[in-house]
């Protein structure tokens, strides 16, 4: 299989899809790498309704639809987790964790973000035992049951108000007093008679029965009175981790690990190129993710050009 290419995206999530489109559009030899499906955390939402054109629409079905588009545009799909890149001057060489080397002029490192953890000893091994970070992949699990949500931002909101069509109860911890997600948002949950907000408390640690989470012990943060809140199932919410640890020898990232760019998406390593959640960022959307890709792709195209010229 040839492994030179114009252009490598890292990530399949909307930013790198629609990298991808442009890049084949522009024909460039374009080829995709991807540890899991593609869409990113597109197919771990239930429904999209602010995407420009459609008023609704499945986390799955846009999915589909950005990576069949890319495919049409002649992008070739590569599985692979990217360990390294290897800045080579005028090429790149990225390096998966299965021994195998890509090559080309330019990189577009859309790899998005991973949910942040709770933190405690427990995470990995209760994991599918009662801790899930995919309402839309494990909500059903929870039928008539009691499940607990952590965070005050979108994510948590628009996730509690989708589990209520499963669960009997929702219990919202957040640590403030007040939310950080949007007025709509907030409206749906205070609205809804399933779901209950608990302000002010914070997790200290998993309630376990049976190699199972039978809940969360909270921690009020002005009282320091702890409180055992019983519960099925924990869905925690609070915030992402830039998936950018094959990039730290490059120089590329801010103190909390997402790549630095500009306006047009470059970092100061010539032809690597960011896009989407993975930037340093105000607004992190699909269809903002989308707009970076693009912005990526087309810049890729001149930076390109302009290397063949010099040659």
């Amino acid at each position: 299989m040839d492994k030179n290419y114009d252009v490598i995206i890292i990530g399949a999530g909307p930013a790198g899809l629609t990298a991808a489109v442009y890049a084949g559009r522009a024909g460039m030899k374009t080829a995709m790498l991807e540890s899991e499906a593609p869409g990113g955390k597109m197919i771990k939402t239930d429904l999209i309704c602010n995407y420009p054109g459609i008023n609704e629409i499945t986390g799955v079905d846009l999915s589909m639809k950005m990576f069949e588009h890319a495919n049409a545009n002649g992008t070739q799909y590569l599985y692979g987790n990217v360990v390294g890149i290897e800045d080579q001057g005028d090429f790149k060489l990225v390096k998966t964790a299965d021994g195998n080397e890509y090559k080309a002029y330019v990189v577009i490192v859309a790899t998005g973000t991973n949910e942040r953890t709770l933190g405690f000893p427990e995470d990995e091994q209760l994991l599918g035992k009662g801790l899930s970070y995919c309402a839309v992949c494990d909500g059903a699990f929870y039928r008539q049951k009691d499940v607990i949500v952590i965070g005050g931002g979108n994510s948590a909101l628009e996730e509690a108000v989708f589990l209520t069509q499963f669960v009997d109860k929702v219990k919202l911890v957040i640590r403030r007093d007040v939310f950080r997600g949007d007025e709509i948002a907030q409206r749906q949950v205070l609205n809804n008679p399933k779901i209950e907000v608990i302000r002010k408390h914070l997790p200290v640690g998993y309630l376990v029965e049976d190699d199972h989470i039978a809940g969360i012990e909270f921690e009020n943060v002005e009282t320091k009175e702890r409180v055992n809140i019983t519960a099925d199932g924990v869905f925690p919410y609070i915030g992402a981790i830039p998936a950018t640890e094959f990039l730290q020898d490059l120089k590329v990232l801010n103190d909390e690990g997402y790549i630095i760019a500009n306006e047009e998406l470059e970092t100061s390593v010539p032809g690597i190129y960011g896009a989407g959640d993975v930037v340093e960022k105000g607004l992190r959307q699909i269809v903002t993710a989308a707009g970076d890709g693009a912005i990526a792709a087309q810049n890729a195209f001149q930076y390109i050009q302009n290397l063949k010229a010099r040659d």
